[in-house]
């Protein structure tokens, strides 16, 4: 588990890197989980290390929303003093968010029904 952990950490490190020294506008770690995703295309998949740290990770997701919560507690002065752009933002994301999925489901079953494929 160790060497899994170290190799997801090693990801993000190299997408904070690159993000950083490129002044990116996006955040290291989606540019790390980006290189994972083709370094697993790559190798044709996850170890069994990998994929049993990553799933052992999941199962314990929710305990990384707590810190998340915390600040909302802290701040919450913040949160009523600007609610109705948060409310804003979250409605439109959430509509734009199930617009998407469902034009992207759409399109692969049509591209299911083309190829033949039911699974």
């Amino acid at each position: 588990m160790l060497s899994a952990l170290t190799q997801l950490l090693i990801f993000q490190l190299a997408g904070e890197f690159v993000a950083r020294s490129l002044t990116l506008p996006i955040p290291g770690p989606v540019l790390g989980m980006l290189f994972l995703f083709f370094a697993l295309l790559l190798r044709q998949g996850p170890s069994a290390e990998l994929q049993t740290s990553s799933q052992s990770l999941l199962q314990h997701l929710s305990l990384l929303f707590v810190p998340a919560g915390t600040g909302i507690m802290l701040h919450l002065h913040r949160v009523a003093a600007e609610w109705l752009p948060l409310l804003l933002s979250l409605l439109i994301s959430t509509t734009v968010t199930l617009i998407i999925t469902a034009l992207v489901m759409k399109l692969c079953q049509r591209n299911a029904g083309a190829t033949g494929d039911t699974a």
